[in-house]
């Protein structure tokens, strides 16, 4: 039987703009289980020019440093043509905050969010992002919107940190013994505006309430080495390498990566939820039982040398 490592994490997260919009929720989470995950998180407006302010919940501490405004990689029309599935047009920097792309037969706004003075509130669970959109009109040609921004996603790093073993090493000696194969399973489940995920300054919110999503996706880029449960997924794809390329996260390879994409939506109920659970499961030898196996093998070795120059001196002896 091999050895078992499970570790879960449970996230609310909450979205909800002041205004007559129907929005649409995007995350893309770069996962990196040797090192630092990213997550991009994007908000789509409709109805922006009546719309008053953006907020959005993130359930861990980020701070205004650890914010990358990924917007301003948009010039480059091969990341566009990566993150939005076509071929754009874009009028990069068109004013101070935003930039304006045509694709698919439309025009929309991308704001740069590193040019707003916008609001973080620390809560006792997470970190409350808000953003005037009232200020931000006079610069917005179009009703549509999108707001793009990168940060750590310190849930998943928290999953894969390794764990201190605490059992005897006798114990620990059977397992490397006994189950050289060690079999790791990660399950994150991220709920978006979910009110009893959510702490008591969020869910007392009267217009959190009156929030409207339309639709929910999730993108998980991850190293072809963990096999995803992509049971619940209705996209593949490999990460197109020359196209991501100077848009990946620091420290994060693109080789052999894969994309795996979940989408959720409410076409009747626009004040639904949208819950979206993902598995990694990766299977490997442990180095610890190899170097055991090896150390006994060389010594089984030695001892049954010692033993055959034992008999070949008994029976020289007797015979």
């Amino acid at each position: 039987m091999p050895k078992k490592q499970k570790k879960f994490a449970d996230d609310g997260w909450a979205i909800w703009v002041d205004g007559d919009d129907v929005s649409t929720v995007y995350i893309n989470d770069w996962v990196n289980p040797k090192g630092k995950s990213y997550v991009d998180l994007a908000v789509r407006i409709r109805g922006i020019k009546v719309s008053k302010s953006l907020h959005v919940y993130v359930p861990f501490a980020v701070s205004l440093d650890e914010i990358q405004d990924v917007s301003l990689c948009f010039s480059d029309t091969k990341i566009l043509q990566a993150i939005f599935s076509a071929a754009c047009i874009v009028d990069y920097k068109k004013n101070e905050h935003t930039s304006e792309i045509a694709y698919n037969g439309k025009t929309i706004d991308i704001v740069h969010i590193s040019t707003l003075p916008y609001e973080m509130t620390s809560l006792s669970s997470g970190t409350l992002i808000n953003i005037d959109l009232e200020s931000l009109q006079k610069f917005l040609d179009n009703d549509e919107a999108y707001f793009v921004w990168r940060m750590p996603h310190k849930s998943l790093d928290a999953i894969f940190k390794p764990r201190v073993d605490v059992r005897t090493v006798m114990e620990r000696l059977r397992d490397l013994i006994t189950t050289p194969v060690v079999s790791e399973k990660y399950g994150y489940s991220i709920r978006i505006n979910e009110s009893r995920l959510l702490p008591e300054q969020i869910t007392r919110i009267g217009l959190f309430h009156r929030q409207k999503l339309k639709k929910a996706s999730i993108t998980l880029s991850i190293d072809e080495n963990y096999e995803l449960n992509d049971a619940g997924c209705y996209r593949i794809r490999r990460l197109e390498e020359n196209l991501y390329k100077g848009y990946l996260p620091s420290n994060y390879k693109g080789e052999d990566v894969i994309t795996y994409q979940w989408k959720q939506s409410r076409e009747d109920n626009l004040r639904g939820h949208f819950n979206f659970y993902y598995s990694i499961v990766k299977n490997s030898v442990s180095k610890s039982s190899m170097f055991l196996y090896m150390v006994v093998f060389v010594i089984i070795g030695i001892c049954s040398d010692i033993l055959a120059e034992i008999v070949k001196t008994l029976l020289r002896k007797y015979i």
